[in-house]
């Protein structure tokens, strides 16, 4: 079963291997370890497939590769950068923090990262495990799975029975995984949490709503998911895959196959710019309803079956939007004429009246202020909280979050924006020094506000509920209080926070 070298190189014996790996920060770390057979060659473009193992000890000391993605020399103005070389298509590993590869039976902590579909990595710096593994005594794994057109591109007609969701397939055979093979590593395969960010919040719902995955973990954690988007049929998704091979030059996905993964990521920032819509966040890249993997919009996945029996942790940031526009001049000069032709894809013949109700709330707002405040309630906030309110009219356990918090960053541009929640969940500042939207955050405001969040989430993997003796009471969210907690400087349990928002929306379907 479990076997230690020396305190420094611990060793875990699996059906598929040895693996030997390092103790950092008090934790035994075991780092880009294999969950699925490569996906290159023929594979690509196939669902996931189990690894075949390997011979003798394996080093996992260090992380594998990330999966092929677009990547900015020098960073970018908000998160820095947000996945690094190197890349490659041999990237489905995993990484495993645990207090001992003992037999405790921790509770287990599964992270799957966001990034637009597009970008991001489980083995990122940003998404370390070893404070979650020594805070709350977890056994932590987090996942690198396909992106960008290795991952989200769908092929064939909505009556085929092949998955179009190789990034989900990904996602469940590293679920599969950790359930055969958590305990070597001292955590319980029967109280599993798994926890996403954006669009790695959509996948925690879409997994508990995949035949197989949805028995295979118990707690969802959803910060900041974007259930506002349109998630389109194959038959739909088909149309953006011919573009696709058009900008490529390719006939279809045999020829597809035998393109360089570089090229392959090229083209998918050529679909970028095809695909962009003013004031409506760019995702080139999207989820696909099939009969396999994805029968239904993910938000729905969380109503109906065994998915709406999972307890819920959900939560925005209350300036999402200003993460993708908050920096740039052409929103920043967005005039109200502007707004209402956008809001009125929403509001209809109402657009000018939505517009004064969203000028209401903030005095003194810009016509850019009422854009993103629009897109950040139609892409996360409404979608979330009516998700809430669906589960709550069920009797389902469901508790609710605002992170409102500002970053000076910017001149304050940014607010609280989307991403900004996530160094306070994990509380590892220092694996975040490269982040620009942290400038300027006063260390002391800053640490207490993470440690009250950090033990919030520890309470809730631990134990389904987030309460915690350092937080206000927390109750779960209901259809007479909606019960929200509001972490800022000075965190507090707020009665229907999203009220307004969620009124204004719900009248332009009235």
């Amino acid at each position: 079963m479990v076997g230690a070298e020396d305190q420094d190189s611990p060793v875990v014996e699996l059906p598929a291997g040895t693996l030997r790996g390092r103790t950092e920060g008090g934790v035994a770390v075991f780092k880009g370890v294999p969950y699925a057979e490569p996906p290159v060659g023929d594979l690509r473009w196939r669902p996931a497939r189990p690894h075949p193992g390997w011979s003798g000890t394996r080093d996992a000391t260090a992380h594998g590769p990330s999966a092929p993605q677009m990547f900015m020399e020098g960073g970018d103005p908000v998160l820095g950068g947000h996945g690094f070389p190197p890349f490659d298509e041999d990237c489905l590993t995993l990484n495993v923090w645990t207090p001992s590869a003992d037999t405790a039976g921790r509770p287990v902590l599964v992270w799957i990262h966001g990034g637009g579909f597009v970008s991001g990595s489980g083995s990122m710096p940003h998404y370390s495990g070893e404070t979650f593994a020594r805070n709350g005594d977890l056994v932590v794994v987090t996942i690198n799975y396909r992106i960008g057109p290795l991952g989200y591109l769908a092929f064939g007609s909505d009556a085929e029975a092949e998955p179009a969701n190789f990034w989900l397939t990904d996602q469940v055979a590293a679920l599969r995984w950790v359930r055969e093979n958590i305990a070597e590593f001292g955590g319980d395969p029967g109280n599993i949490t798994v926890a996403g960010q954006s669009g790695g919040a959509v996948s925690t719902a879409a997994l508990a709503g995949h035949p197989e995955a949805r028995t295979l973990f118990r707690r969802a954690i959803l910060q900041s998911p974007p259930f506002g988007l349109h998630i389109p049929t194959r038959a739909e998704s088909a149309e953006r895959t011919a573009v696709y091979q058009e900008i490529l030059g390719a006939k279809g996905i045999e020829d597809m196959r035998a393109v360089p993964w570089p090229r392959l990521i090229e083209a998918g920032g050529e679909l970028f710019g095809r695909t962009m819509r003013w004031g409506y966040w760019p995702t080139p890249f999207l989820p696909v309803i099939d009969e396999a993997t994805l029968a239904r919009h993910p938000v729905e996945t969380l109503l109906e079956g065994a998915g709406s029996d999972i307890d819920v942790l959900i939560g925005w940031t209350r300036e999402e939007a200003n993460f993708g526009f908050g920096l740039d001049e052409r929103y920043a000069a967005a005039t109200r004429d502007q707004v209402v032709e956008r809001a009125a894809d929403t509001f209809g013949d109402r657009a000018a009246e939505a517009y004064t109700a969203y000028e209401s709330t903030r005095p003194g707002a810009r016509p850019v202020d009422v854009l993103m405040d629009l897109i950040s309630d139609e892409l996360f906030r409404v979608p979330s909280v009516e998700l809430a309110e669906r589960r709550a009219a069920q009797g389902r356990p469901v508790w609710v979050y605002q992170f409102d918090f500002p970053t000076p960053a910017h001149d304050g541009r940014l607010g609280a924006a989307h991403c900004l929640e996530l160094p306070f969940t994990f509380n590892n500042f220092d694996q975040w020094s490269h982040a620009p939207f942290l400038e300027g955050i006063r260390p002391g405001v800053r640490d207490g506000l993470a440690s009250a969040m950090h033990q919030a989430w520890i309470s809730f993997i631990r134990t389904g509920d987030p309460n915690h003796p350092a937080l206000p009471a927390w109750e779960r969210y209901d259809g007479q209080s909606r019960t929200t907690m509001r972490f800022d400087s000075v965190t507090k349990a707020t009665e229907d926070l999203a009220g307004d928002s969620r009124r204004l929306h719900s009248s332009a379907r009235d």
